[in-house]
């Protein structure tokens, strides 16, 4: 397989686009050989924020509880949250805030995959919001990030910058 993220719908008004606008914000995996998608998993449906997920997807093998050996695609999103996918099948199997300060997202439903929305830092025309973690540069933007089989760590350069948002209409 190979493993690749889409970026972010346009406008990037959300209130000019309604739904999920499924398919943005994916992480894939196609079958090299034909181009089939073998699984497409979602981090941030209907993103109002710009958080383009198209960062890089790190791929390790390591030891579930059970002490069984997996293939794992982690991907630290500028939405905040590292996200650890089976490569083999894409099941979602964590979805981590990189810290606490990250507001956007109370969690992420491990059972659905569907992120937490916290409202009072969503981006809607009738809202001012202060304080919106991360801001649309992201948490995780286009850096590079490694990981260690040795010591069994990542190591990744994150950013903490957050924002506010006024909307205005335009004439």
């Amino acid at each position: 397989l190979i493993y690749f993220g889409t970026g972010n719908p346009a406008p990037w008004n959300e209130t000019m686009r309604p739904g999920d606008n499924k398919w943005t914000m994916t992480i894939f995996g196609r079958d090299a050989d034909t181009g089939e998608a073998k699984f497409g998993y979602q981090k941030t449906p209907h993103d109002e924020w710009d958080y383009a997920g198209v960062n890089v997807m790190m791929l390790s093998e390591q030891k579930d509880k059970d002490g069984k050996a997996r293939k794992l695609l982690t991907h630290p999103d500028r939405n905040g949250i590292v996200y650890t996918l089976d490569r083999t099948d894409g099941t979602l199997v964590s979805a981590n805030k990189l810290d606490d300060t990250v507001n956007v997202f109370k969690s992420v439903d491990l059972k659905t995959g569907q992120p937490v929305r916290d409202p009072e830092y969503g981006t809607r025309m009738d809202h001012l919001a202060k304080d919106i973690c991360p801001s649309a540069m992201g948490y995780h933007n286009q850096g590079h990030d490694s990981y260690d089989p040795k010591r069994e760590l990542f190591f990744m350069g994150i950013n903490h910058i957050c924002m506010d948002w006024e909307p205005f209409m335009l004439p």
